[in-house]
């Protein structure tokens, strides 16, 4: 287990896909991630044995509270280069609906950052985060990231078209 002051990056484990499948089906989240559609536990096995169990460019982790090892989110590094050294880093707390909050994402995301760049050697970091996305934003900048660049009108949501913001960490910006 990965360990921050707050949160335990543990590998992502069979007993945490339906609480993982609820919080993603959220509404309220669903219109933050890339895929969309409303998930079924079917949907959700299959991407947890492609992805997470057989894939050597996914590295997915469960969020858990130190404290108790209760499951507080997903974070992780999809779609790893390893010859370019880069990733696309995602995150998101389920517990109590907090989402991005104050204290367990930044904790989560600094223990993920370390790990990727020090015991990894990936040499960037990046993330796409719709523009409506205002926390995240605020987040990602908060933590160093550099808004690379925008893709317009990339993301149909809430009957309109939204655009796709990159944002990127080197390993020296850290």
């Amino acid at each position: 287990m990965l360990k921050g002051n707050f949160v335990g990056l543990r590998a992502i484990e069979r007993k945490d896909l339906p609480v993982l499948l609820e919080w993603r089906n959220r509404p309220g989240y669903r219109r933050y991630f890339r895929e969309y559609r409303e998930l079924g536990s079917e949907n959700q096995t299959l991407w947890y044995e492609k992805n997470v169990l057989h894939n050597p460019n996914v590295i997915m982790f469960s969020i858990v509270d130190l404290k108790d090892e209760s499951l507080l989110g997903a974070c992780g590094l999809c779609y790893i280069n390893w010859i370019d050294r880069n990733a696309d880093f995602s995150i998101y707390i389920g517990a109590d609906n907090l989402y991005i909050d104050e204290q367990y994402a930044p904790d989560a995301a600094l223990t993920i950052i370390r790990y990727a760049f020090h015991e990894l050697g990936l040499h960037r970091l990046w993330a796409e985060i719709y523009d409506f996305d205002k926390r995240k934003i605020k987040f990602f900048k908060k933590l160093g990231f550099k808004l690379d660049g925008c893709h317009r009108e990339t993301h149909w949501t809430e009957g309109k078209w939204c655009n796709s913001l990159f944002y990127s960490l080197l390993q020296g910006e850290i």
